[in-house]
């Protein structure tokens, strides 16, 4: 390995993984802390297109011997990195915090150890697979995963371990080899993994790590024809890019493309769970793609909600991510702050009605304080568009039908959350509303082996349990006469 940085004691190589060794670059990139702006943490490799053909060609090269193996026997190093995983929490919650921002306890608690869950869940689902076979027409008949080949991960700078871990787990227990290209904002926790999987063993060039600008990188990686799968989580804009050139190619792709999801409040329900949770959409400062931004009351309990409500809001603590007191955190950069800042200044121009909030927290850093906005009408921007942000808006309806429909009047599909009390209406409202996942009376609880993915300019796809293990498998059928074997 070449060169390594100190992250608050922990050991981090900037460099990129490439075929079992680390792999640095003549230009860099700099990652800083959100929190503490002035703290820049590193120079980190900034790759470019001979780097992505570098990876492209370990991972094919990686690719056969790695295939070969059954699922059990992939299933053994995975199950060895989620021990690994768990054994190394701390450090690697330590570096998240630092280069992202997301509160410490958050991630020692809860968001790191999904990492480990995520390897063991695919290992074994992938190890218990059952294929279909059937008898039809004199054949017998047997439908078999067989793996697709190198698969490019791209992922966001929001929950960078989680969603990597998340990503990379289906495509390695399917017998893919793995190229991540993590986000340029918070790529520190994709090197700790690097780490962590060249000591779980598993052979060089499975899984490779390159790190660099998406738009000096990008295509370079989406268009070599030694790439056979895609999975990308980010903006609407980047996934039209990655999915002219995986078209180019005829590479299947997935894309979750983030939300602009309702948080819909019928009178029947428990109004001070229900405003509490929409309080709790503030956390990690709304960077949160499945967060509901869209708070929509029944009229009659409007009153009774926004007390709640702002009591809530009013409990959240800005500050430093490593203060087990701050319930906020920093937003991950300037530039992210300024584009939300943005928005609540065109509210504002528009006509719209900023109720709380909608100002930095302090003078130059990278806090926003939890914005409330009411809009003149369900076109406004702040309603149609998603801020990615400390920013929800507040609406009321008359009816069931009224409340569905404002529900459904984004081109965004993700998620929705539905707070009623009626079992009639939940199975009602949890069908109508429209979003790849809807929550009733909870948020954010997820079973891994359930489909996961959204509709609309959500994205396309399914990731998730054997859905992902599909996607990143060619699946064939293979038929034979019944009788003419022995």
């Amino acid at each position: 390995m070449t060169g390594r940085i100190d992250i608050d004691g922990v050991s981090v190589s900037p460099d990129h993984f490439i075929g079992g060794a680390r792999v640095s670059s003549p230009a860099t990139f700099e990652t800083r802390c959100p929190f503490e702006w002035d703290r820049k943490l590193a120079d980190i490799a900034r790759g470019d297109a001979q780097t992505a053909a570098l990876a492209a060609e370990a991972a094919s090269a990686a690719f056969p011997a790695w295939a070969a193996l059954t699922a059990a026997e992939r299933g053994v190093y995975l199950h060895r990195l989620a021990d690994l995983i768990e054994a190394n929490v701390e450090k690697l919650a330590v570096v998240e915090c630092l280069d992202m921002g997301m509160l410490l306890e958050s991630l020692r608690l809860r968001v790191i150890l999904r990492g480990a869950a995520n390897f063991r869940t695919y290992a074994d689902l992938a190890a218990h697979h059952e294929e279909r076979v059937w008898s039809s027409r004199g054949t017998l008949n047997r439908v078999i995963r067989m793996p697709a080949g190198p698969a490019l991960i791209i992922t966001p700078w929001n929950a960078p371990f989680m969603l990597s871990t998340w990503k990379c787990a289906p495509a390695l227990a399917a017998g893919n080899t793995v190229i991540l290209k993590p986000a340029d904002w918070s790529p520190l926790s994709a090197s700790v993994l690097a780490d962590l999987i060249h000591e779980a063993g598993i052979p060089a060039g499975v899984f490779n790590i390159v790190q660099g600008l998406g738009a000096e990188l990008g295509n370079a990686l989406t268009s070599d024809p030694r790439i056979k799968r895609i999975s990308f989580t980010g903006s609407v804009p980047t996934a039209r890019v990655i999915g002219r050139a995986a078209a180019e190619n005829i590479v299947p792709f997935t894309a979750e493309l983030g939300g602009k999801s309702p948080l819909l409040v019928f009178a029947d329900a428990d109004i001070d769970a229900a405003a509490k949770k929409a309080a709790g959409q503030f956390d990690d400062s709304g960077q949160v793609c499945m967060a509901g931004t869209r708070i929509i009351v029944e009229e009659s309990v409007k009153e009774a909600f926004l007390e709640k409500f702002h009591g809530y809001t009013d409990a959240h603590v800005m500050g430093d991510s490593r203060d087990p007191a701050t319930t906020m955190s920093a937003l991950i950069h300037p530039v992210h702050a300024e584009r939300v800042l943005g928005f609540i200044d065109r509210a504002r121009a528009a006509g719209d009605t900023v109720v709380r909030g909608g100002k930095r927290w302090k003078e130059g850093a990278n806090w926003i304080e939890p914005t409330l906005i009411v809009p003149k009408d369900n076109q406004s921007e702040v309603v149609q568009n998603e801020v990615f942000g400390p920013v929800l808006t507040f609406q009321t309806f008359r009816d069931e039908a009224e409340g569905v429909a404002l529900a459904n009047s984004t081109a965004y599909g993700l998620s929705g959350i539905v707070y009623t009390g009626s079992e009639d209406r939940a199975q009602r409202v949890g069908r109508a509303v429209r979003g790849g996942t809807v929550w009733v009376n909870t948020f954010l609880v997820r079973d891994l082996t359930a489909p996961f993915g959204g509709i609309g300019i959500s994205g396309i796809g399914r990731e998730g349990g054997d859905y992902a293990l599909d996607f990143h498998s060619d699946l064939k059928t293979l038929q034979i006469l019944e009788g003419s074997v022995r």
